[in-house]
């Protein structure tokens, strides 16, 4: 267990028994599947933010609890769906669900995922904390679809790139962070401070992901290296890679993307290095953590301060 879950840790196991108690289904395939994406464990680093940021504005009662389990039903009916459409083998370091049960079964899945969270929702009777999870849904589906659109675009802009990783990844941490200052009554300005938190450290975590698909470790990571080429999606890396190394570089990647082909992928990774395209990355990283950072600080000093911290810093430093 890392650092900024000990601090949580209490909350964090009631929110894994909620979990386990919300995929009970009547039809055992429901429930199997969902055990079988929940079981793969992962960080968990969005219902964290909830527990976190209600614990750090000095929220006193349990509907933490419910909401950190309702972010994680929606980001793992994410992944079910994602996985679909990207044709993935590998999450987590095993087979991902479409592969071990196929398509149809890992999409029906996570629709009853996505259904599930907002009866969940309904249960617990804040309007405002509805209409944001709601809107984040609308905007992850965005994403998802002009995700879509860009793969095997090798002119994706760095500012489209940026837009899309917000709607598909950060706005999820955003919601987060903001659903735990509304169940924590602050106010306006602290709601936006927190949402903000969430924002930066959300584009941080996707920049080191995207990162990561280039010169990280398969069995570290968990999944397969170079994925992101294979589904020709355009980001940052080689986006940056692409407008600075020369033109028959340049075009070698700009032909990868079109293809989706990971045959030269040791050769795109090489010109991704020497132009830069990794560093960059993290650099941008490094700036969207400290400015979440800043925000942080605003906080009362507490132990879930002091984790929230570490939890920002630790999306830039690791290595999976």
């Amino acid at each position: 267990m890392l650092s900024f879950h000990k601090v949580a840790q209490s909350d964090f196991e009631a929110v894994n028994q909620l979990i386990i108690e919300q995929l009970h289904s009547d039809v055992d395939l429901v429930e199997n599947i969902g055990h079988y994406i929940v079981d793969a464990g992962g960080k968990r680093l969005r219902p964290l933010l909830v527990l976190l940021i209600a614990n750090a504005l000095g929220y006193q009662g349990k509907q933490h609890i419910n909401l950190a389990a309702i972010i994680e039903f929606i980001h793992t009916a994410t992944l079910l769906h994602d996985d679909v459409v990207d044709v993935s083998s590998l999450r987590r370091g095993r087979p991902t669900a479409n592969a071990e049960w196929g398509n149809a079964p890992s999409v029906l899945v996570g629709d009853f995922l996505y259904s599930r969270s907002f009866q969940m929702m309904v249960a617990i009777g804040n309007m405002n904390v509805m209409s944001i999870l709601s809107n984040t849904t609308n905007v992850i589906s965005e994403g998802e679809v002009q995700q879509l659109v860009n793969a095997k675009d090798p002119g994706v802009t760095e500012a489209n790139y940026l837009t899309v990783i917000h709607k598909k990844t950060a706005a999820l941490f955003e919601a987060a962070c903001e659903i735990g200052a509304v169940i924590a009554d602050a106010n306006p300005a602290q709601q936006d401070a927190c949402r903000q938190i969430g924002y930066h450290l959300g584009v941080a975590f996707q920049l080191i992901d995207d990162a990561l698909d280039y010169e990280g470790d398969a069995e570290a990571l968990g999944k397969n290296v170079g994925d992101d080429l294979a589904e020709g999606k355009p980001t940052l890396p080689l986006i940056h890679a692409i407008k600075h190394a020369p033109s028959h570089e340049s075009e070698l990647i700009k032909q990868a993307i079109r293809d989706g082909d990971i045959d030269k992928l040791q050769q795109i990774v090489s010109i991704v290095q020497q132009y830069g395209g990794l560093d960059y990355t993290k650099q941008c990283a490094r700036a969207h953590a400290d400015k979440a950072l800043t925000l942080i600080e605003a906080l009362s000093a507490t132990a879930y301060r002091s984790a929230l911290a570490d939890l920002t810093r630790f999306s830039v430093e690791r290595t999976t």
